[in-house]
């Protein structure tokens, strides 16, 4: 695995930050292709978390509560500390265009867990287009996986572009499919002209170890 986390001097001109109120929980958006491994991350950052923060996940599916059940089987949260929306459409539809199930989602999570001090909300697998209204999250982690080929981050496309963290996911697999790391985390520092990229392994590092430590800085931060 490897870091690469540079200072960057701006941020996305299209995605002013929410205005957070005092008090409330920091609302982390997770995001990326069907499959990337985004559920497997914040069932991760969920197991490190939860004895520490008081914490909550908000899943969407198109039809389905998939995601939500995956992580209540886990029994990573108590049930009522996963709540799911059935977007009925593409998924970047509720995260982005009319997020009004989600922020009812959030209000009902809050209003049952008032101390929380962080939201995952977690979006059904999209495109690369796929990104976070900033009405709905303070920050952004965009997922994709090595299997799409070491061309992924070089197409970039908002998600991969202008997240706050990207993480490229499953580098364990990289000589399984011809994926060149190397050539991964160039493009990846070019287009994304410094913001902080990491390449991990749950399958090495179960803990998500560096994601984690980035977590914990954004909480950090408004703390």
């Amino acid at each position: 695995m490897s870091t690469h986390l540079h200072a960057h001097p701006h941020t996305h001109h299209d995605r002013p930050k929410r205005d957070r109120r005092p008090g409330e929980p920091l609302r982390i958006g997770v995001g990326g292709p069907v499959g990337s491994g985004k559920t497997a991350l914040v069932a991760a950052l969920c197991r490190q978390l939860r004895d520490e923060k008081s914490l909550a996940v908000l899943t969407n599916d198109i039809y389905t509560t998939e995601d939500a059940d995956f992580l209540r089987r886990n029994a990573v949260l108590p049930d009522d500390r996963i709540a799911a929306v059935q977007t009925g459409g593409c998924p970047h539809t509720a995260i982005r265009d009319d997020i009004t199930a989600n922020l009812d989602a959030i209000d009902d999570l809050v209003a049952g867990h008032g101390d929380l001090d962080l939201i995952l909300v977690e979006s059904g697998g999209d495109n690369l287009t796929a990104t976070f209204s900033s009405g709905l999250v303070d920050v952004q982690i965009f997922v994709i996986d090595v299997a799409g080929g070491d061309k992924v981050p070089r197409k970039g496309g908002p998600g991969v572009t202008y997240s706050d963290l990207l993480v490229i996911n499953k580098v364990d697999l990289a000589p399984l499919v011809a994926a060149d790391l190397q050539v991964m985390a160039r493009d990846a520092d070019t287009v994304r002209e410094g913001r902080p990229t990491i390449m991990q392994s749950l399958t090495k590092d179960p803990a998500a170890t560096e994601v984690l430590a980035w977590v914990r800085a954004q909480l950090a931060a408004v703390t």
